[in-house]
């Protein structure tokens, strides 16, 4: 017998039997409950780490590399005496980190101009004009924010690049970025192409809560992506990530997909912010991809991925002046903050 209000239906003669889901903590304890599916506790939510205390750890990473640009830069503003071999050396370094040629001879002939003129010999002071030399080649005017505001609409995030950059789990990385900033955040998995990538979104968006929409492995992405951006404006998000298959900048065809799935997400809301990934490690290369990307559809900002792993940070300062466009975010590691 159980006990009043726990009486089940009656079922017909021939029905199957089937399990119900209830909120088990209703049940008295001593009452075994018979064909119910007790439904197991939702996992614990991520926390993700607050902004504040990632900048933290991001320039206590930076400042530990040990980097041919590091090396470089304390070999100039550590010497003595600063003679022509060593400016050569430092010149060669530079462009050896991908800055390129032109940003580098400004900045060796700008820092030589100041050195020279203001007698500076003293490390401090040196290091001091060095400093103020780079930030002016980082250009610190350009609006580094991500466009995430929602205005009557979700605000739509397209992330765009070739293969093995690192686009998902940047999309991944930067779901969790706007969850600690108290955004609702919905992921389109537009990515249909490569095996498991819409898995590996999802698993970054279940961690934090975070719904992802996602299709048929081998569907058109750009359906995809309609849907996604559909489901955020019903479910009132503030932010659609929407997670690209990634593509090589020289197939034509590939690249014509990628402006189609813009234009078909642009007939119910417009594309605030496409981000294109660079891998930091591909130093030159990735500034013909950059160019590409951008012709066909409008990059606003740049993520470089795989810092940490690469001397070829000077790839920053190269790509904003050819586009006019500012790196955004970079990447470190594989944390998931």
């Amino acid at each position: 017998t159980r006990p009043r209000g726990w009486e089940t239906p009656a079922k017909d003669a021939g029905d199957e039997p089937s399990a119900t889901q209830v909120d088990i903590a209703a049940a008295p304890p001593e009452v075994e409950l018979e064909g119910v599916e007790l439904v197991p506790e939702a996992p614990a939510l991520d926390r993700p780490e607050a902004p504040e205390s990632r900048l933290v750890r991001l320039r206590r990473r930076l400042a530990g590399s040990n980097s041919p640009l590091s090396r470089g830069l304390l070999l100039l503003i550590t010497r003595d005496r600063i003679d022509e071999d060593t400016w050569e050396e430092f010149e060669a370094t530079l462009i050896t980190s991908d800055l390129g040629v032109a940003p580098t001879t400004e900045l060796v002939d700008a820092l030589r101009n100041k050195l020279r003129v203001e007698g500076v010999s003293a490390p401090g002071e040196a290091r001091a004009i060095l400093r103020a030399e780079l930030i002016k080649l980082v250009d610190p005017t350009m609006d580094r924010s991500i466009n995430a505001d929602r205005t009557d609409q979700p605000a739509v995030v397209m992330v765009v690049g070739v293969n093995g950059t690192g686009k998902t789990t940047t999309v991944g990385k930067l779901a969790r970025v706007l969850v600690a900033e108290d955004k609702d955040v919905l992921l389109g998995a537009a990515d249909t192409f490569r095996a498991a990538a819409a898995d590996q979104l999802e698993t970054w968006g279940s961690r934090v809560g975070v719904p992802t929409v996602r299709g048929a492995e081998g569907a058109d992405p750009a359906s995809v992506a309609f849907e996604a951006v559909k489901a955020g404006i019903e479910l009132e998000v503030d932010v659609v990530l929407i997670d690209t298959a990634g593509r090589l900048h020289t197939k034509v065809g590939l690249m014509d997909e990628l402006g189609k799935v813009k234009r078909v997400i642009e007939r119910q809301a417009p594309v605030g912010e496409v981000l294109l990934v660079l891998d930091a490690t591909t130093g030159q290369n990735g500034l013909t991809q950059a160019r590409i990307f951008a012709e066909v559809v409008n990059v606003t900002g740049i993520v470089l991925t795989k810092l940490d792993g690469s001397a070829k940070g000077g790839i920053v300062v190269q790509v904003q002046r050819e586009l006019g466009v500012p790196v955004k975010l970079v990447g470190l590691g594989e944390g998931a903050d």
